[in-house]
């Protein structure tokens, strides 16, 4: 009779911070022991010579979603994930984007529809928010936060996403009171509108200006207004998509004061520059992200920011859009670095590309990849001790590397529907060859037999990185602002 439903054997399994020789037992899509000599499976699976790690959490990606232009995005819910677990994650956290004038409740409602019959991995969302009215933030965000999607993000850019200085101020003080986590995308809107336009009214509309458009200064000035609102209203924030030395700077010296400030970055930024948007005519479109690719130096920036713990995360914000007239090319063969669809795939990319970085070229190790790329995105999101960690009661999410596998990345190998990678031409060493979601083997053999709609929506909480600091600014502290009670 067997013990278990699964064990893998032989493998080197490892954590965020150790790593060691053992077999895994999975029971009830739950991991029920870690050791040596274990009973029997009802099926085994040999690891010898290959490493047993956590799935992956993606905690930024775009899937199913309608932009501000009305655009949807290239991938389903199934697409999506199935794309993901080829690439080794087997949880992912979405956008339920609100729109000016919609209804969170009815944005929230479809969007929950459309995962809960696509996606093959588990799954959360993000509240989206560009419309913060009374109703909004006092009627229908609260029961959404507290039915499981602890976490807000806002646009401090964009002109159909921007919620403005004030409204940022207003949902930084309703998550500290829902006990949700706000993630901002934080540029100075003013810099990028009016530099694109001079760009533009001067000619200079190829893609490559694209990386001019945004200034180096709006992510740093951005950055520092949000830190000043987060410290008024003692309210944690994770900026998203880190792509700038300056940026990084900013986040350091906030957390070397105490402020409960913590960012991401993202797998384009730390392998692409602004020089891949020079391309020949259209070529240029596939890199077209915001914010924009940078320089070399920002590369090195960034990967020390992740090594000090300025960063925590390393996320693909994965936004896909097709090379067709429906995607990238919607304003034709060549359109204006304006009218190009924001964002890049990467949900199947990430993990091969920071594997083969961090773990064979031997730039930060096995353990700093996993956190980077499965604890820390689940602890900051409220999955800490379920997803993102080898450890008996967690969900048997886990991903079988090989370690020696090398695979020549190529637009014709994605499963996303965008059906290209801005990695192409790239060869990467190491590759997740199983890849187990709660105990279910949804990638093997170079194929994917899971379900759509075999993936679980994820109810979450806030958890710790969403509680205040506890630092009251002066303005708020009865004890200093003449009694006043402004919480």
């Amino acid at each position: 009779m067997s013990d278990y439903d699964l064990v893998i054997r032989g493998g080197t399994v490892a954590n965020a911070v150790d790593t060691m020789h053992a077999d895994v037992a999975i029971k009830d899509e739950k991991i029920a022991a870690i050791g040596l000599g274990l009973g029997a499976g009802k099926r085994e699976i040999d690891a010898a010579g290959k490493l047993v790690l956590p799935g992956g959490v993606d905690t930024h990606a775009h899937i199913e979603q309608v932009s501000s232009n009305g655009q949807l995005s290239a991938d389903n819910f199934e697409s999506a994930t199935k794309s993901a677990a080829f690439g080794g994650t087997t949880s992912v956290i979405c956008f339920a984007a609100q729109h000016r004038g919609d209804s969170l409740t009815a944005v929230y409602e479809d969007y929950a529809a459309r995962a809960k019959r696509g996606a093959v991995i588990d799954y959360s969302f993000h509240l989206l928010l560009t419309d913060p009215t009374p109703k909004i933030l006092n009627e229908e965000l609260p029961p959404l936060v507290k039915a499981g999607s602890a976490s807000i993000k806002i646009f401090m850019t964009y002109d159909l996403m921007n919620v403005g200085d004030e409204g940022v101020l207003d949902i930084l003080l309703k998550a500290r009171e829902l006990g949700a986590l706000v993630a901002v995308h934080a540029e100075n809107n003013g810099m990028i509108s009016w530099l694109g336009n001079r760009l533009v009214e001067r000619g200079y509309t190829d893609a490559r200006y694209h990386a001019i458009s945004h200034p180096r200064g709006s992510e740093a000035e951005a950055f520092h207004r949000l830190i000043a609102f987060s410290e008024l209203i003692d309210q944690p924030v994770i900026i998203y998509h880190v792509a700038t030395a300056e940026g990084a700077a900013v986040i350091r010296e906030a957390r070397g004061r105490g402020v409960k400030v913590y960012g991401e970055t993202c797998t384009q930024y730390l392998f692409l520059t602004k020089q891949d948007l020079v391309k020949p005519p259209g070529e240029g479109a596939k890199f077209v992200c915001s914010p924009p690719l940078r320089e070399e130096s920002d590369q090195e920036a960034l990967w020390q920011a992740l090594a000090l713990g300025d960063l925590q995360i390393v996320t693909s914000d994965h936004a896909p859009s097709t090379l067709d007239e429906n995607g990238k090319y919607a304003h034709g063969a060549n359109p204006s670095f304006k009218k190009t669809s924001n964002g890049m795939p990467g949900l199947e990319t990430r993990l091969p590309m920071l594997f083969d970085a961090m773990v064979s070229k031997g730039r930060y190790g096995v353990n700093a990849f996993v956190k980077w790329t499965s604890t820390e995105p689940a602890r900051l999101y409220g999955l800490g001790g379920r997803k993102g960690t080898i450890a008996i009661g967690a969900d048997a999410d886990i991903a079988i590397w090989d370690p020696d596998k090398r695979v020549m990345l190529a637009d014709d190998m994605v499963h996303d529907n965008t059906r290209y990678t801005p990695f192409a031409g790239r060869e990467v060493t190491g590759w997740p060859v199983t890849v187990l979601r709660r105990g279910e083997v949804i990638i093997e053999d170079g194929a994917c037999p899971a379900v759509a709609g075999s993936g679980q929506f994820l109810a979450r909480k806030g958890g710790e990185a969403a509680k205040p600091s506890g630092r009251l600014s002066p303005e708020f502290d009865p004890k200093r602002n003449f009694g006043a009670e402004l919480y």
